[in-house]
């Protein structure tokens, strides 16, 4: 779907929201739309027009990437700018903003800069995020983009396996492997790389530290690229030595509920259900209250979208949606482990991006 038609299907959601024009100033919500990857902008959509605000740092830049809208340099405030251009347009009485991405000192600048008898009501915020209800669901050039993230993914996992020895420091290990993400062709990490081993690996977030990797023991690796902006997930734990009877079979829990909860995945399941998928699995062998996190969540051009994968989530999926499934237990005091994958939801199931082995792995 090129961005014309992105401007399109926001342009029906506007409408039956009720609303003539909007204001996106959230930069993954611009860069959906417009093809802009800029720091500084802000985008004006009506019924009938899109122009994009940013500074003069960008004008060769955004004339090669924007052909959806029509640009604009400014030398004040894009979003300032894209509210006063708003404001002026025939017919727009009132324009929307996402609430969700505004700070209180942004919404009073913005009334500010306008005419006082629109200070009250012009700007309203709408009742969704529109622009992320669009994100939620991938195209085909989206999803094959996708795929490719994740397969560098699970390439960087072949090439960092070697790298795991008793001693080496997981922040060596965190280094190296995002040192190969680069010469694979990431744009960067999708987020601060998680190399948890041994105790550390009772944290669910236990970011690469100066610890060194233990004799034995399990050890997380929690990673992601961007790629052509675009985000990758993924977690393998491996065992370093051999591990005990416990353990095998606590990690031989956690595989068993992450293939069910992937097995559970299709268009038209809730979000609810897939969770509840993982987390039934994981109550049965005694590892209930060890499961402290949601299942999964959204991925895209942010490492978190929605829609959120855990209990009392009504969101039903749909093809093209793209998810992680990742439970895991964490015991004090003694070890976590946590699996994922990322999926692309499809109409009869779902497509497993992430395809690196899952059967623990000793070294």
């Amino acid at each position: 779907m090129d961005h014309l038609h992105r401007i399109a299907a926001l342009r029906h959601k506007l409408a039956r929201a009720g609303f003539p024009g909007l204001l996106v100033t959230h930069p993954p919500d611009i860069r959906y739309l417009s093809g802009f990857t800029g720091s500084s902008a802000a985008l004006g959509v009506t019924r009938r027009r899109a122009r994009l605000f940013t500074d003069g740092r960008y004008t060769a830049q955004a004339a090669e990437e924007v052909q959806a809208a029509q640009v604009q340099i400014v030398t004040g405030p894009p979003a300032v700018a894209a509210v006063q251009w708003l404001a002026a347009q025939p017919g727009a009485a009132m324009a929307g903003f996402d609430a969700a991405r505004t700070t209180v000192a942004e919404l009073i600048r913005w009334k500010r800069e306008l005419p006082s008898s629109l200070r009250r009501s012009f700007l309203s915020p709408t009742p969704a995020a529109l622009v992320e209800s669009l994100r939620m669901v991938k195209d085909e050039d989206e999803l094959r983009v996708m795929k490719e993230a994740a397969l560098v993914g699970c390439r960087l996992f072949e090439r960092i396996l070697p790298v795991l020895r008793p001693g080496v420091r997981e922040m060596e290990v965190a280094a190296e492997l995002e040192h190969q993400a680069r010469l694979l062709g990431a744009e960067g990490m999708s987020f601060d790389t998680i190399v948890a081993s041994g105790i550390r690996s009772t944290l669910p977030h236990g970011r690469a530290s100066a610890a060194p990797l233990p004799r034995r023991g399990f050890v997380t690796l929690d990673f992601g690229i961007i790629l052509k902006g675009y985000c990758s997930d993924m977690t393998r734990t491996v065992f370093l030595g051999a591990p005990r009877h416990g353990e095998r079979d606590a990690y031989h829990a956690v595989l068993e509920a992450q293939q069910a909860a992937v097995s559970s995945v299709a268009a038209g399941v809730s979000c609810a259900a897939v969770d509840e998928a993982a987390r039934s699995v994981l109550r049965g062998k005694g590892f209930g209250e060890a499961f402290s996190h949601s299942t999964g969540h959204g991925v895209g051009l942010e490492i978190h979208e929605p829609p959120r994968v855990g209990a009392g989530q009504k969101t039903r999926l749909e093809a093209g949606m793209v998810v992680t499934i990742e439970p895991g237990i964490y015991l004090p005091r003694e070890f976590g482990i946590r699996i994922e994958d990322m999926v692309a939801v499809t109409t009869a199931g779902c497509e497993v991006l992430t395809p690196a082995p899952k059967a623990l792995i000793e070294l």
